[in-house]
């Protein structure tokens, strides 16, 4: 009984759209890493250095980029879950806002980022926690505030990253994410419906 209430469930085309490019930027992810870890870590070369020539290709190339399978395995389920949500919206707006997101704080990392090398996926992931929670807060719509109120409840404590520490976490990626996603949650909040008399 359960297998046939099961084989009555179908996914519409839009769900399995999404699915297949949030699974395949992530098997992309790690075939970077694979890459990556077999030329010894080299490709980080290519991830955002302050103050360098030009902050191209590194604005591109950083979120790709991982120190290990431990950081990218860190990284990989808030991207999964983070993107999904962002996504509900649209693939296209989903496109729009991760290329806001990146190019807006890789420029701000390379201007006033720290001499080093700065790599990972969580300057986008910190950027769609800034848009997801704060999309809720400039629509104030029902579907918004309730998705916004779920990611604050499983992700809020990734808010501590933003903190300046010592170390090799990129806290500026981390805090200009933070600040593209909020400014992009602004940017493409619907507009609220205006009742009329």
């Amino acid at each position: 009984m359960a297998v046939s209430a099961l084989n009555k469930i179908s996914l519409s085309p839009g769900v399995i759209q999404k699915i297949y490019v949030v699974c395949s930027l992530t098997v992309l992810m790690w075939g970077v890493e694979i890459i990556n870890f077999s030329t010894g870590h080299s490709l980080n070369a290519y991830g955002i250095y302050p103050s360098s020539s030009s902050p191209i290709p590194g604005i591109f190339f950083a979120p790709w980029l991982h120190s290990g399978a431990i950081h990218l395995l860190m990284n990989t389920l808030p991207f999964m879950a983070l993107s999904w949500l962002v996504m509900l919206r649209g693939i296209k707006v989903w496109l729009a806002i991760t290329l806001f997101i990146t190019v807006f704080s890789g420029l701000f990392v390379w201007v006033f980022g720290r001499d080093a090398y700065h790599i990972g996926a969580s300057g986008l992931i910190f950027g769609y926690l800034g848009y997801l929670i704060f999309r809720g807060v400039f629509e104030q719509s029902v579907s918004s505030v309730i998705i916004a109120g779920v990611v604050m409840t499983f992700y809020g404590g990734m808010f501590i990253g933003v903190i300046p520490r010592s170390g090799s976490v990129s806290w500026e990626s981390h805090l200009f994410g933070l600040i593209a996603g909020v400014l992009a949650a602004w940017l493409w909040k619907k507009p609220s419906k205006v009742e009329k008399k």
